[in-house]
């Protein structure tokens, strides 16, 4: 079982990079095709799909996952999402994301 990431073309070289396979969508319309086709491959045991482009894709593809255990679908929220969440501004957003993640603060 593998791993797929749904998500913007801006953002789909860094998922590739970390090593996870990456499908690529433009809007919404296009984003519930793209996932009813993972889906349906039945080859993947998760699938990350960019909060921006589908907020709620248990909701989006109900009739396809019907007696379905996997894929299990996960939403990462898109950057800018996650930074209107925080008062923050990008740059501090980014400099506590790291420090939190690697344990040391660097100045960015």
């Amino acid at each position: 079982m593998r791993i797929a990431v749904l998500t913007d073309p801006e953002s789909a070289a860094g998922y590739r990079m970390a090593g996870l396979e990456a499908a690529v969508a433009n809007d919404a319309t296009e984003a519930r095709g793209v996932l009813v086709g993972l889906i349906e491959t039945g080859i993947y045991a998760l699938i990350a799909v960019n909060g921006a482009l589908i907020s709620d894709p248990h909701q989006t593809v109900k009739k396809e996952m019907r007696r379905r255990d996997l894929p299990i679908l996960l939403v990462i929220p898109s950057l800018p999402s996650a930074m209107a969440a925080q008062e923050e501004g990008a740059e501090e957003y980014m400099r506590r994301l790291i420090a939190e993640t690697i344990g040391y603060e660097i100045k960015v």
